[in-house]
């Protein structure tokens, strides 16, 4: 409980946390004077995608702990540094968490590094995403001024929301210091049915179980070992998960919390053992009514999660251009997201590019949070 500073127990920890934050107030001051970039960083578990940024080293792990956390109220006030692992250990404690799973990639992860990059699990499709469970935070902008936006509850937001902008925005518009997150109980019952089918014939499912009163929560779909498999995870009261375990069929998987750990965190053997030499992680995101993609010769079959909406490809650098217009012809996009070895992807990977409008509202956005654009510079070069 040391690093809890609630109201009514102040002490050394809050002291300590006050200076880390002045410390990173003042390393934004001395940078912005010098228009000098810096490289936000909190545990590095997400560095592998995306652009190198370039610049000094601001590391935010110093300024963190739970600042206040009411499980009557499902809201938790977190600071930026605090680790993901640390975050979800006590919402557990609760019986709570955040539904929208965010992928850990390793040990290490921060909270801000979390809403940064803005990525969700395998329930993104059924819960949401990042920015749907961000009530409010703070940062420091390119000005070294600490600003605060939104709050603890839904209807503190008027207008534009801020808050939800900063997700997914990979520290270019601020140095996140605080985050308020709305969480949810853990569901009281959960289950996980395997059924053996062809991926069409995965996604056909899919589409007719999104129309019915069912507790869905999560899918992955993967052909691995020689074998088509689709797996479903359902979610919610007692009575509703084991009527849909009725009414869908499928063979009940015991204890499955791990496999769907694997998935979230891109360790299943898909992801692993899987994967050749030489091949890179695409991330292909499509409407989940798109159907089975015409992928280029020699890519094998994606992973899909997300009730078909997410498509994961391992391909070679010369099949990116041929993914990206299979993504596109769908109705969708494909994203470089790892490398090829694990290596970090500042040298070979690109977030995906933008349409010059959408370019355009980035810039100005930027202009307005970091006037000199000190912040991650490069970090989403695309």
């Amino acid at each position: 409980m040391g690093r809890w500073c609630v109201a009514g127990h102040q002490g050394l920890p809050c002291k300590a946390m006050e200076s880390a934050l002045h410390s990173l107030i003042e390393q934004v001051r001395a940078a912005a004077a010098r228009q000098a970039p810096l490289r936000i960083r909190g545990g590095g578990s997400k560095d592998f995608h995306g652009a190198a940024a370039q610049g000094e080293p601001l590391d935010t792990r110093a300024h963190a702990g739970i600042v206040a956390y009411e499980p009557s109220e499902l809201v938790v006030t977190v600071r930026a540094g605090t680790p993901l692992a640390e975050l979800e250990a006590a919402l557990a404690a609760q019986r709570q968490c955040l539904p929208f799973e965010p992928p850990r990639f390793g040990p290490g992860g921060t909270v801000g590094g979390m809403v940064a990059a803005g990525l969700s699990g395998p329930a993104r499709a059924s819960v949401g995403a990042v920015r749907d469970y961000v009530l409010g935070l703070k940062l420091i902008n390119g000005r070294a001024e600490h600003l605060a936006f939104g709050g603890q509850v839904m209807k503190n937001v008027a207008g534009y929301d801020v808050s939800r902008l900063m997700a997914g925005a990979w520290g270019q518009l601020g140095v996140l210091t605080e985050v308020s997150l709305k969480v949810l109980p853990v569901a009281p019952a959960e289950a996980t049915l395997r059924f053996e089918l062809g991926q069409a014939e995965a996604l056909r499912r899919l589409q007719a179980w999104g129309g019915q009163p069912l507790p869905l929560n999560a899918s992955c779909w993967v052909h691995d070992a020689g074998m088509d498999t689709l797996y479903v995870r359902l979610r919610g009261a007692v009575a509703a998960v084991e009527s849909a375990c009725r009414a869908m069929g499928g063979e009940r998987q015991p204890d499955a919390g791990a496999d769907w750990d694997a998935c979230r965190d891109h360790t299943l053997p898909w992801f692993t053992a899987g994967r050749q030499a030489g091949q890179d992680l695409w991330r292909l995101s499509v409407p989940a009514t798109a159907p089975a993609l015409a992928l280029p010769a020699g890519v094998a079959p994606p992973l899909v999660e997300w009730h078909g909406a997410l498509r994961w490809v391992l391909a070679t650098p010369d099949q990116g251009p041929a993914l990206r217009e299979a993504a596109r012809q769908a109705g969708g996009s494909a994203s470089f997201f790892r490398a090829a070895g694990d290596q970090p992807a500042g040298a070979t990977a690109e977030m995906d590019a933008m349409p010059p409008a959408l370019r355009a509202i980035h810039a100005r956005l930027r202009q307005s949070f970091d006037p000199a654009g000190i912040f991650n510079p490069g970090r989403m070069a695309g």
